[in-house]
Parts: C-alpha cells; structure tokens; sequence
C-alpha cells in the first residue's frame, strides 16, 4: 500500500514541476490508493471540489470539457448528477427538466439516452455550446487516471451507483454521496472498496458514525455550508485519518459571481480561513477563479 502512495505522490509532483503542464491530474491507481490519498496527515491539502465540474462561459455544468478545463487551473474533484433515463442508462444531468441546460424541452426521464444525447447543453447564460450530455459510464471512463468524481443522487440509488461504479471498476476515481448512515451501510456492504462522502456536523454525529462499524478510511465528511458555531469537532475527525469539506457555493462564492466585490483576490482572506481552521477541502462552484487564489499553497506531500 505505501508503494502506490508514494507513486501517487511522484506522479503528482512530476505533474506540478513540469513547465509544459497541461493539466492537473490525479491518478489513484487503484481503490487502496484512493483511500490513500484521501486520509489527513496534518498537511494541508488545499483541494478543491467543483460543483457540477466548474461551469464557465462555453463550458457548461456536468460535462467532461468544462471537467477538463477545470483542470488545466488547479486539482480538484468533480461533483456530478446522474439520473435515470426513460430507458434506464445513467446519463447525467442536475435538473429533473431539460430546459436550464439543453435546447431540449420536458423531464429527463421522457427521452431516451439516444433522444437526449442528441441535444446540446447550455452555458450558464443559457448560450448553446457544442457539447452532448453525457452517460455516467462515459464519464467514469474518462475520469480514470484524472480526476475524483462526487457522484450525487438525485433518482438513483446509492446501491445503484454503487453496483455501477463496481461494474464499471471506477473505485479508483470515485466517491458516492451518503446522505444518511443508512445509505453508507448500503453502499459499504455491496462493495466495501468504494468510498463515501458522508456528512457530520459535531462530536455527537461521530459517535453516531463510528456505530455503523463503517471504517474511517472509507469516508470524507462534509461539515455543511456555514461554518459550525464548534469547530472542535474537526480536529477529531482528523484524529481518525478523516478529511473535512465544507461548501463555499452558498456564501463567498456568491460574493464574487453576483459582483459583490472588485475580483476574487478581495476574497482570498475568507477563503483561507477555512483552510486555517481545518478544512481540507472546499467545494465551489468557481475553482478556476478560487484557484487563483490558493493554487500555490497546493501541498502535493501525501
């Protein structure tokens, strides 16, 4: 198991070193590996995690280009949609309607994979790009040797994604979102190598956890949106080996996309403070600009 931490680590390095860098990849290898790179060692990660990948002008949300650029600015995991097709493939999608982000029309689930990969998806001024939507095994196969993907609900299952992320062999590049203990446990005992975000917001909660028998190395914790009025209880959650997220999307990220501030420099002191008071790892829907900003603290010494 050290063997694949320390190639994830030189691979990383090589990456960061090299002048001509065109992307900031993650490779885990495999599932250990993963779990690996995933586990606090007291250096600060500064990792980012972007919501529906990142979207920008011509580069619309939860699709492999704007994944792409995403990562030629900074490391960083992708949070993505995927929901159930009329004919039952994962495609994926944040929203139960199509209208937002194709130039299609009506709910998700009343087309085809075939139907809906024929539309084009939008930007986030509603401008038609030249990207499809996308089913969840094409991203999984893309995503290996690259990237970490957060895949949420929305209308399948934890054991759906899980036996998908099985049958695809992606738990070297992906983590499910549990949205209840219940569902960790689901998830755990069709394949015990897949890792989890599950979500805790103090001491109580990390008993409550540690009761489901569900090892510590299996998990990320997402602590919330705002910052917890005790945030003691991360340094507990580092104790175990565990790496803390916490959403800036709903709070500093606002302040930048809505012209609230001169540039995403005003911000950089905010964003910091997270780091500083223990979190490893924000999710944004800005990366690239947030990259700006915390890209050269990156600690590449897992």
């Amino acid at each position: 198991m050290k063997n694949y931490s320390c190639l994830l680590i030189i691979t990383m390095m090589l990456l960061f070193a090299c002048q001509k860098q065109s992307s900031y990849y993650i490779n885990a290898y495999n599932a250990d590996g993963l779990k690996k790179f995933l586990t606090y060692t007291g250096e600060p990660m500064y990792l980012l995690s972007a919501h529906r990948g990142g979207p920008e002008p011509d580069f619309p949300e939860n699709c492999t280009a704007t994944f792409e650029h995403t990562l030629r600015h900074c490391y960083a995991m992708m949070e993505i949609d995927p929901r159930y097709s009329k004919d039952s493939v994962m495609v994926v999608h944040h929203d139960e309607t199509l209208e937002r982000t194709t130039t299609g029309k009506g709910r998700v689930n009343d087309f085809t994979a075939s139907e809906l990969k024929k539309l084009n998806l939008k930007d986030l001024k509603g401008n038609p790009t030249n990207y499809q939507m996308q089913t969840l095994d094409e991203m999984l196969a893309w995503a290996k040797g690259k990237t970490i993907l957060l895949l949420d609900k929305k209308d399948v299952s934890i054991e759906q994604r899980a036996r998908k992320v099985t049958e695809c062999k992606a738990e070297s590049c992906v983590i499910l979102l549990a949205y209840t203990y219940e569902e960790a446990l689901a998830c755990y005992r069709i394949n015990p190598n897949i890792m989890m975000q599950v979500f805790i917001k103090n001491h109580a909660e990390i008993e409550q956890f540690s009761q489901t028998g569900i090892p510590w190395d299996n998990v990320v914790v997402f602590i919330g949106h705002q910052k917890p009025e005790d945030m003691s209880f991360i340094h507990e959650l580092h104790k175990r080996g565990v790496l803390c997220i916490m959403g800036t999307s709903r709070n500093l990220d606002r302040d930048y996309i809505e012209g609230k501030v001169e540039g995403i420099e005003s911000l950089k002191s905010g964003y910091h403070l997270f780091y500083d008071e223990g979190v490893d790892i924000l999710e944004t829907d800005i990366p690239v600009p947030v990259s700006r900003i915390i890209k050269q603290n990156i600690s590449l010494s897992k």
